[in-house]
């Protein structure tokens, strides 16, 4: 089965529709499908449910779906760097669903692996449990969260081979593995594309059964927040 395609919109092609919920690897600025992001951009697909750690920042990576009104609902567990996304939910113009990050994460983490629901003690007693069933275990209360099953993945890898087996580099391996297991289809974007076979299997973080779709380009890696001292400090 062919998986390498020639580019960012060409891989989506057939997979995008509106209202569906989209997994997205990265966290902040690190690890993002930022090739992936632009081509859903200038496809258009609106009232989008995404499942991610937060939604970018202004104007780069997931906050270009805020800027262009694509975005019904966000699943995130962090706000705080993007304007436009605080903008629009302090407006009602953009649902939120809050997520401990472990709890995202291991959402993802379960869905990818067939299962419906789990219980965790994060967020007992907090607003994170309105609505959601308690249970007791071993005399504490866990509350029920559910695995996130979704229509498509989009991550960011740093090398693929063609069958799909990934590695990922440092701290890209964020949210990428749990987001590139829940989704329905995975499409990944990669640095580069090696050989079959030239990938130590010990060092393979995601095996190519999750992936279905890969590319390869040319990224901007922009920094989030630039810290620089002096020269003379330095």
């Amino acid at each position: 089965m062919k998986k390498v395609y020639g580019s960012a919109s060409e891989a989506l092609d057939g997979l995008l529709h509106d209202g569906m919920l989209i997994a997205a690897g990265g966290f902040g600025l690190c690890g993002i499908p930022e090739l992936l992001i632009d081509a859903i951009v200038e496809a258009g697909t609106k009232d989008l449910t995404i499942a991610s750690n937060n939604c970018g920042v202004d104007g780069f990576g997931l906050g270009k779906l805020l800027d262009s009104k694509q975005i019904k609902k966000m699943m995130s567990s962090y706000v705080g760097e993007n304007a436009e996304f605080m903008r629009q939910y302090l407006n009602e113009e953009l649902e939120l669903e809050f997520n401990p990050q472990g709890t995202l994460a291991e959402r993802m983490r379960a869905g990818g692996a067939g299962i419906p629901g789990f219980y965790t003690k994060t967020g007992v007693g907090t607003q994170i449990a309105e609505g959601k069933e308690v249970k007791q275990f071993h005399g504490e209360d866990y509350i029920l969260e559910e695995g996130i099953f979704a229509d498509l993945s989009i991550v960011k890898a740093w090398k693929a081979d063609d069958t799909g087996n990934l590695v990922f580099r440092k701290t890209a391996r964020n949210f990428n593995p749990p987001a590139a297991m829940c989704g329905k289809v995975c499409v990944v974007e990669v640095e580069e594309i090696v050989e079959r076979g030239s990938l130590d299997p010990d060092h393979i973080h995601l095996p190519g059964i999750y992936v279905h779709r890969i590319i390869q380009g040319q990224h901007e890696k922009r920094i989030e927040k630039v810290t620089t001292r002096s020269r003379e400090e330095a």
